[in-house]
């Protein structure tokens, strides 16, 4: 009995020192210097005197340089062929001028309706590329195209048997199609450095 005695009062003296490890443990885990150490380097930039301003100012700055070369390449007809990437019946195609383009399942236009492609996500040449988030800016770039074909694709079989059951049926099924040729892929306006999605948002929906 008097070693179970000697034994609990070793445990309660030693309960104090186990504390103060686990906190200073739980102080060396804390996420406090991690947050201090991560706030410090913009602090030490504060204080060596990196003006944010004056980089944001070079960014613009070359940013309208970009778009003068690109409005200079478009006006002098440098650009190349065009090329796009266009949303279409929830697909995106991925085209040039003279491209056919397979569209599948009922559409509306018929043959020989000459349309437009307005939702272009994307626009390039040898030199540039336009990107649009989603979608580029109503007027930049025009896409023709010309409704050439509508048909129906090959016949498919649908076959169903249970056994035992005598229980069989056999169906056909053709989805129409829609062929379309892209007549031209045109950059319609000059692209400017300060884009109107900052100043406003989009009304269209994507």
């Amino acid at each position: 009995m008097s070693f179970l005695a000697q034994t609990v009062r070793q445990v309660l003296r030693q309960t104090p020192t186990r504390a103060s490890m686990l906190t200073g443990a739980m102080r060396s885990l804390s996420l406090a210097p991690a947050l201090w150490q991560q706030h410090k380097p913009a602090a030490a930039a504060d204080d060596a005197g990196i003006d944010v301003a004056a980089i944001a100012k070079e960014q613009q700055k070359e940013c309208l340089s970009i778009c003068e070369r690109v409005n200079q390449q478009v006006a002098k007809r440098e650009q190349g062929r065009l090329f796009a990437v266009v949303h279409l019946c929830g697909k995106q195609f991925k085209i040039t001028a003279g491209d056919i383009i397979l569209v599948e399942g009922y559409w509306p236009p018929t043959i020989g309706d000459e349309i437009s492609l307005d939702k272009v996500l994307l626009a390039g040449a040898r030199d540039f590329t336009l990107i649009g988030r989603p979608i580029l800016e109503p007027g930049l770039v025009t896409v023709k195209a010309t409704v050439v074909e509508k048909t129906l694709t090959h016949t498919k079989t649908h076959f169903k048997k249970k056994r035992r059951k005598q229980y069989m049926r056999i169906n056909f099924q053709r989805s129409p199609n829609t062929m379309i040729r892209i007549n031209s892929i045109q950059v319609a306006r000059p692209v400017d450095g300060s884009s109107e999605a900052d100043k406003e948002p989009s009304k269209r929906l994507f």
